[in-house]
């Protein structure tokens, strides 16, 4: 994986009228759970410091903050704890905005799915990742990753719902080798300074460092093995929740060569998964993708790389069959979530861009 993908493009969107600004959002399939898990850890982290719950179980456990675009929390989630937590931000159906509900409505051409070739496809993306020199961070350095990112949601204001997009943006972060360390600067989630994501959780298969990756097997089927039995009960499917996980550790970490070229191997023992004969990232960068269907909610997740040199240009969730969405108001065509790689790689200080080294 490159470190530091093209420089992108702007992406074409189609327009519509009449956007607002968001205040609730309707998530995948299975993702309400995970939201209310990380909220509830977070709480109990903050309340006891760690010290006097040393085995916490899985279901208090959050996914890293640095592995999930979605910052704002649904109310389902709100409700239940009564509470908010520092650096998270909350919303109710007539309460604040994210002032970022102002793009138009993204959608795409659905790319054809083909089972056939994506073991050949993933086996070369395998070999380029394995040639790409591996990160090396020391103590006291950071890995800084930048992406554009936007989504699609249901807003409901006075028991009506429209359909919204967060306007395309650049949410930046950074994450200390031993991931208890980190910084998110999003507009509409952060003030322009950022906010401080660190964290005393330690470092598991959903809330990766840098350090524990470098701790995971290379062998794919023993790294497929430790997924599905570290992901149990979780998302709506064992195999779905595989890919997911994946996705995230691909997407939102900074993986050693040898680790990304596991993963691929992994991904293609997933059944389910196929190739995409084209896809657009969130900076506008056509390429071929790896996929998967969620057949709950009918929205298909991409992985997309570029067609020459199989670099990781970023992911997106895109509903391919039937609705989703309150009132069934998400159709085919829209785009869920998108998330582009427009930079990463090791700096030395937290706040510290590539471009910025003084």
């Amino acid at each position: 994986m490159n470190a530091s993908p093209s420089q992108p493009h702007p992406a074409e969107w189609q327009e519509t009228q009449g956007l607002l600004p968001t205040v609730e959002r309707d998530l995948p399939a299975g993702r309400h759970q995970f939201h209310k898990e990380r909220l509830m850890a977070q709480i109990h982290d903050d309340l006891d410091n760690s010290s006097s719950h040393p085995a916490r179980t899985r279901a208090a456990k959050p996914r890293n903050p640095f592995l999930r675009r979605a910052i704002v929390l649904p109310v389902a989630a709100c409700a239940l704890t009564g509470a908010i937590v520092t650096g998270v931000r909350m919303f109710g159906t007539s309460g604040s905005v994210t002032g970022l509900a102002t793009g138009p409505v993204l959608t795409t051409r659905i790319g054809t799915a083909d089972v056939h070739g994506v073991s050949q496809l993933l086996d070369r993306i395998s070999l380029a990742a394995q040639e790409t020199p591996s990160p090396e961070a020391s103590a006291g350095q950071y890995i800084y990753i930048e992406t554009k990112t936007a989504s699609t949601h249901v807003r409901t204001v006075d028991d009506k719902s429209s359909v919204v997009s967060d306007a395309l943006h650049t949410r930046q972060t950074w994450q200390s080798p031993d991931g208890h360390k980190g910084w998110l600067i999003e507009p509409g989630n952060t003030d322009s300074a950022g906010t401080s994501l660190d964290s005393k959780v330690e470092p598991y298969l959903n809330a990766p460092s840098y350090d524990y990756l470098a701790t995971l097997p290379a062998d794919p089927d023993a790294l497929l093995k430790k997924i599905y039995t570290e992901t149990k009960g979780h998302g709506p499917s064992p195999d779905a929740e595989a890919f997911t996980t994946i996705g995230d550790l691909l997407s939102q970490s900074y993986p050693p060569g040898k680790l990304s070229a596991a993963l691929y191997r992994a991904a293609a023992k997933i059944p389910g998964v196929v190739k995409v004969d084209d896809a657009v990232d969130a900076a506008g960068r056509h390429g071929v993708a790896v996929a998967r269907l969620d057949e709950a909610s009918g929205q298909r997740t991409e992985w997309i790389f570029d067609k020459k040199t199989f670099t990781f240009l970023g992911e997106r969730t895109v509903q391919v069959k039937g609705t989703s969405g309150d009132h069934g108001l998400i159709k085919p065509g829209m785009i869920v979530d998108t998330e582009a790689i427009t930079e990463r790689a090791i700096v030395n200080g937290m706040k510290q861009t590539p471009s910025h080294t003084g």
